[in-house]
């Protein structure tokens, strides 16, 4: 299922969106959502984002939309360089496969599209080149590539008020990093591991690829959100109370 048509399946059950805070959803017919899509983990940490949305209104009422340059030297570029833990420079693509294109023609070898939370991420520091979902909500699937190069690699011109945004929003991902931890994700085990393969907070489905599409619509109708694609995985919702889960429970789905 493409992420276009959930969004069709939740409006034809719920009506339109009203409202997205933390993991949750609220509808215009009052039924509250659960998010374990979070927009394929842009808003893992939640919708409202930490403030990153605040910074984004800021600029915005600055007028900083255009591409005109707006620092000498991009504070996302530190940012980034902290959470990978070495010096690089950040240029913009439309999607992974463009971003790992042009690392290939940077003659990166070694790309690591990053995942936070993932323990069997290697050495980010070791890395030639690495692929960053923004942990920020946003309407596009624009991605950061990380280089040590960044002057060769413009990449797209994005609106100065977003760039702070993405930055806060690293930032925020950095300090949260420590706070997360199994003991935060596995609460969750008994209700969820009969559909999922967990690791750390990411639910990987056992569900046949076949019957995917009927289970996400069975979750819809649990007042659960999960992700679409049958290849990428859904994610726990950070501080919901197991009671989100209870409608799943009390009725399972069953494969036929």
């Amino acid at each position: 299922m493409l992420k276009e048509e959930l969004y069709w399946e939740i409006y034809e059950r719920y009506g339109f969106v009203t409202r997205a805070r933390n993991c949750f959803l609220y509808t215009h017919k009052g039924v509250r959502l659960t998010d374990l899509f979070q927009e394929n983990g842009r808003a893992i940490l939640g919708w409202d984002g930490k403030n990153g949305t605040t910074f984004f209104k800021n600029m915005l009422s600055k007028g900083l939309t255009g591409g005109f340059i707006c620092e000498d030297s991009p504070r996302i570029d530190k940012a980034v360089s902290e959470l990978i833990g070495k010096n690089c420079g950040v240029s913009f693509y439309i999607n992974k496969a463009e971003a790992v294109k042009v690392a290939v023609s940077a003659g990166a070898r070694n790309i690591v599209a990053y995942k936070p939370w993932n323990k069997e991420q290697e050495d980010l520091s070791a890395a030639d080149a690495v692929v960053i979902i923004p942990p920020f909500p946003w309407g596009e699937d624009l991605v950061i590539l990380a280089l040590p190069d960044r002057t060769a690699h413009q990449g797209l011109t994005i609106p100065f008020a977003l760039q702070t945004a993405l930055t806060r929003a690293i930032y925020n991902l950095i300090a949260e990093l420590p706070l997360r931890q199994e003991k935060n994700w596995f609460i969750y085990d008994t209700i969820l591991t009969k559909y999922w393969e967990r690791k750390g907070p990411y639910l990987y489905p056992k569900i046949t690829e076949n019957k995917y599409d009927d289970f996400v619509k069975h979750c819809l109708d649990c007042s659960i959100v999960i992700n679409p694609s049958y290849k990428e995985p859904s994610i726990i919702p950070f501080g919901a109370d197991k009671g989100v889960f209870t409608k799943l429970k009390n009725n399972p789905f069953e494969e036929k």
